[in-house]
């Protein structure tokens, strides 16, 4: 339909006046973000309204929209028109929603100007929405549809600290302010910290408060280069979240008037705040940088201009440390959620897997729950009791998600739409509704089978004294709603109110009552006058057209004899119309009633939502202790379904445990189609194997192996059970990945350059209570210069950092780190390779999935390709050229010399090996064919002893073959 409608909106363009094109061309341009700005015109044709978008954007709606160009029409001159669509409003609805959440775009709305002809040449722009910022839009485009992701948008002010004189310091500290707003929650939120040359801890908040704008400075007020440079890094973290960067003008970031402007939108009893001789005092002021981009943040959503605002924020500090640190190359190698509006796939993401939530309020708190991993120790238990205490009764969670949870309704924004003072009458039932479904849901909480006495404390404190609290303050809520709504027309999905609340109303209903009866009284008389059966023959219809008018088919219109007494209207496919006076008469009676009626309900309507809503912090407060049970609930069901039931974790404070899983599956793999996962167990001790280093053939399983201990971990930190049959594990400060960097060549980033500043941020970030996921570093350079990087990352963390880490790698010389270090462990992924036939060297290879403890010798991945069907003589001249290059290297170094010069060599390091065994004469061993004499009870340091002084004997002689020395460099 939407497709066919564009093509018949085609003559509308005809209409547009030509001075359109004109207009359009010198409209201002669009602001310089990143993802980019979607402008539609609203346009009215007699009763009919839809959009229209012009030029590229009409382009981009074609494409993504109706996935043809076939409805676009050029306005103006055939070779160069103006590229012109049009959208039905339920259309362009979709269609900006999506824009907003999945697709990152901003959005304007522009109308026409008053007093213009029907062909309008000039619009206003009426509207602006961006990802992090729905106010204008919201109550248009999210009416029936929940927001699964919420609108946060953040300003960022960048300030420097000059170095003290006469300080170590080589380079200026940089400070860096947040302000943050949930306009969903009407909540701001402040951060001030230092920060390192790759923002890590802006990058860290930015994913834990799940920011979908982040509004920057256009320049540099003062600073010159540095802060320009400083500019430009912030920008391409922001980018690397996903983040739209909107820049505004460095004069909004001007603190003068934030308290004066906070104190008008904070409510009284804001967190935080305090008075004192009748002035309010707001703590976060007095943070250095902060109050700037609060100023700022305010200034760009424009909330001074909505009354409704005012007084209704709050405000609150944000301590990164409160939650486990996770940046954007975390969020995709663990693939916690999709890249879209965070609503996650089913069973391909995290969130997908984990959201059984019945609520839209639940779906959120889970998406932040999980980009805010615990590091409470007591909070993560007390998570982690409460989906224990599900998971042992079932039979109370599935009640309570069936019967109860799916019924409730997202109170945050009714809330809202109580404050604004655009709720209606259905918002009232809602919650009316909700509120009755409240005392069994207690009882049900009341009646579980906790077997602790722990679990019923849990159950009181966390659920049941909050929810007795709500039912008891919306009691009085249910008795306005009985007396003053009529119910009975709720399943006719009626919203109005009582005829007996009001006199007024009530004799209104009395004058509609009695006019319906003259209708129908009517409708007899002339069925009877007529001989024609009520109903079947004759019809009584509120005609559009007509109004009430009676309606019979041509045929049985031949009954109509008396031209005087029945009027004829009109005649159409569907039969003939036609009225009589009394009918009109009574019809005039009903309309008016029905128009007076409404007219009054609607003041009382007003009256109602006035009164529900000061019920809203209530509403609020409910709607949390009810997310945060759908949550646990949840939880507690993914745990019991999954294919092998999920262990409830053993979780110790940071620094004093090791992580131990036995029977460890990736969670989101082993419930995909067809598929049958193999576990494995991990242990990794602090002090003897907390760097694992991993190799073996390629599709081997080593990126699974080791994404799925961070999923773990993530898991138990959110309180969640996890995929193993047995889990101890220590609470991480930070999840660190380099995994699979892409190419970003658009944006100027190769994939090397990619991975450089993914590992970078590692070395930066991380502590010896980090959780760290390498997989095959180096990979977008030269074999010498990936291997050496991946060396001296690998022993910079084990050495240095002492974090927990997971290398997965292809250089299989890396395993040697494990002579150097004695808590490096070398583990491989297991394949089993066939005997060869005899005629062929071919051997099949069985990938296990298997982990074990030693070193892979070889990675396959000639063998993958040939699973990969690629064809055979392209396989077989990858394993002629991979032989060759085997043999390259030594090939290389040894046509350097003479064979003179090696046989040479050879003879004197023989000779230096016999001297040395012969001093000690105590075993007889064989050396080049000869019987010779070893010590076994000399010591080691002894055996030594007696190396070097042959080797002192043998010097000069090594020192004039270049083969030898050749042989000891390598080394």
């Amino acid at each position: 339909m939407s497709l066919m409608y564009g093509k018949e909106k085609e003559d509308e363009t005809d209409s547009f006046d030509p001075g359109f094109i004109s207009f359009f061309n010198k409209l201002p341009p669009k602001s310089p973000d990143t993802n980019g700005t979607i402008r539609l015109f609203f346009r009215k044709t007699g009763n009919e309204d839809f959009y229209s978008a012009h030029g590229p954007d009409a382009l981009y709606v074609a494409r993504h929209v109706y996935h043809t160009n076939s409805v676009l029409k050029y306005l103006g001159s055939k070779a160069a028109g103006l590229p012109s669509v049009t959208l039905r409003p339920t259309v362009a609805t979709s269609f900006l929603r999506e824009a907003l959440t999945s697709r990152q775009l901003k959005v304007e709305i522009w109308v026409p100007e008053a007093g213009h002809s029907k062909k309008v040449s000039k619009f206003k722009l009426d509207k602006e929405a961006s990802p992090g910022n729905l106010q204008a839009l919201e109550d248009t485009l999210f009416v029936n549809n929940d927001i699964l992701s919420p609108p946060v948008i953040m300003a960022v002010k960048l300030a420097t600290t000059p170095v003290v004189p006469g300080s170590s310091g080589k380079a200026k500290s940089k400070t860096v302010g947040i302000a943050f707003a949930d306009t969903s929650l009407r909540q701001f939120g402040v951060a001030d910290f230092v920060d390192n040359d790759a923002f890590s801890n802006v990058e860290t908040l930015a994913i834990q408060l799940g920011i979908k704008e982040a509004i920057v400075s256009t320049g540099t007020a003062s600073g010159g280069t540095d802060r320009d440079f400083d500019l430009k890094k912030l920008k391409d973290v922001l980018d690397r979240c996903g983040i739209v960067i909107t820049e505004r003008k460095p004069s909004e970031f001007m603190a003068k008037t934030v308290e004066e402007d906070l104190t008008r939108l904070l409510a009284p009893l804001t967190t935080g705040a305090s008075t004192t001789e009748g002035s309010t005092v707001i703590p976060q002021l007095g943070l250095p940088t902060a109050p700037s981009a609060v100023a700022a943040l305010i200034t760009y959503l424009g909330l001074l201009s909505d009354s409704s605002n005012h007084g209704a924020w709050s405000i609150r500090t944000h301590d990164l440390g409160q939650y486990m640190r996770l940046d954007a190359s975390a969020l995709r190698a663990l693939n916690l959620m999709d890249s879209g509006n965070g609503s996650g796939a089913k069973n391909t993401t995290l969130l997908g897997l984990l959201n059984k939530c019945k609520t839209a309020q639940g779906t959120r708190m889970l998406g932040s729950w999980l980009k805010q991993p615990l590091v409470n120790l007591h909070e993560i238990l007390r998570r982690q009791d409460l989906v224990e205490i599900f998971v042992e009764d079932s039979n109370t969670r599935r009640t309570l998600q069936d019967d109860f949870m799916k019924l409730m309704p997202d109170m945050n924004r009714i809330s809202k739409r109580f404050q604004k003072s655009v709720a209606s009458l259905e918002d009232v039932v809602r919650v009316y509704q909700a509120v009755l479904k409240l005392s069994g849901l207690i009882e049900a909480l009341k009646h579980m089978n906790t077997n602790t006495e722990r679990g019923q404390e849990l159950i009181q404190e966390v659920y049941l004294r909050h929810l007795e609290e709500h039912a008891a303050s919306l009691d009085k809520y249910a008795e306005m709603v009985e007396q003053t709504l009529d119910l009975s027309e709720l399943d006719r999905h009626n919203y109005a109110i009582k005829p007996d609340y009001d006199p007024r109303l009530q004799k209104l209903a009395d004058q509609i009552s009695a006019a319906r009866d003259g209708l129908d009284e009517e409708h007899r008389d002339v069925a009877n006058d007529l001989s024609l059966e009520l109903d079947k023959k004759l019809h009584l219809e509120n005609s559009t057209s007509y109004g009430y008018a009676f309606r019979l088919t041509k045929n049985d219109s031949r009954a109509i004899s008396n031209k005087r007494k029945y009027i004829e209207l009109g005649t159409i496919k569907s039969g003939v119309y036609f009225t009589t006076t009394k009918l009109k008469n009574f019809a005039i009676e009903y309309q008016e009633a029905t128009e007076a009626y409404s007219r009054t309900q609607s003041g009382l309507v007003k009256e109602v939502v006035s009164i529900a809503s000061t019920y809203t912090p209530v509403l609020e407060s409910l709607n949390g202790v009810l997310a945060h049970l759908d949550v646990i609930l949840s939880f507690a069901h993914v745990a019991v379904n999954a294919p092998e039931a999920y262990v409830k974790p053993t979780v110790v404070e940071k620094g004093t445990g090791n992580l131990v899983l036995r029977d460890a599956r990736h969670p989101c793999l082993e419930v995909q189609d067809d598929i049958s996962f193999i576990p494995n167990d991990v242990e990794m001790v602090k002090d003897k194997s907390e760097f694992q280093i991993i190799t073996g053939p390629n599709m081997g399983g080593k990126s699974t192996y080791i994404r799925q201990v961070g999923v773990i971990a993530l898991m138990a930190q959110i309180g969640s059970f996890v995929s193993c049959s047995e889990a101890q594990l220590p609470i991480f400060d930070s999840i660190l990945c380099r995994v699979g960097a892409g190419d970003s060549q658009l944006k100027g980033i190769s994939t090397f350059m990619a991975e450089m500043l993914e590992t970078a941020t590692i070395l930066k970030s991380a502590t010896k209570d980090s959780l760290i996921i390498i997989d095959e570093l180096g990979r977008g350079t030269s074999t010498y210069d990936g291997f050496g990087l991946a060396w001296s990352i690998s022993e910079k963390i084990a050495s240095e950092i002492h974090a927990f880490c997971l290398f997965a790698t292809h250089f299989h010389e890396l395993t040697a780190l494990d002579q150097e270090l004695s808590h490096v462990k070398n583990l491989h992924v297991v394949a089993h390779v066939g005997e060869s036939d005899g005629q062929s060297k071919d051997r099949d290879i069985t990938l296990l999935y298997k982990v074990e403890p030693g070193v892979s010798d070889q990675s396959f991945g000639i063998h993958v390709a040939r699973m990969a069907n690629f064809p055979e003589p392209v396989v077989r001249l990858a394993k002629r050229k991979a032989a060759e290059l085997e043999d390259f290297g030594t090939e290389q170094q040894e046509s350097q010399f003479s064979p003179e010069v090696i046989e040479s060599g050879v003879q004197i390091v023989e000779e230096l090996l016999k001297t040395w065994a012969s001093r000690s004469p105590l075993e007889t061993s064989a050396v080049d064919g000869e019987d010779v004499v070893m010590s076994d009870d000399l010591s080691p340091e002894a055996q030594l002893d007696e190396l070097k002084s042959c080797f002192s004997d043998y010097q000069n002689r090594i020192e004039g073959n270049p083969w030898i020395q050749s042989i000891l460099a390598s080394l």
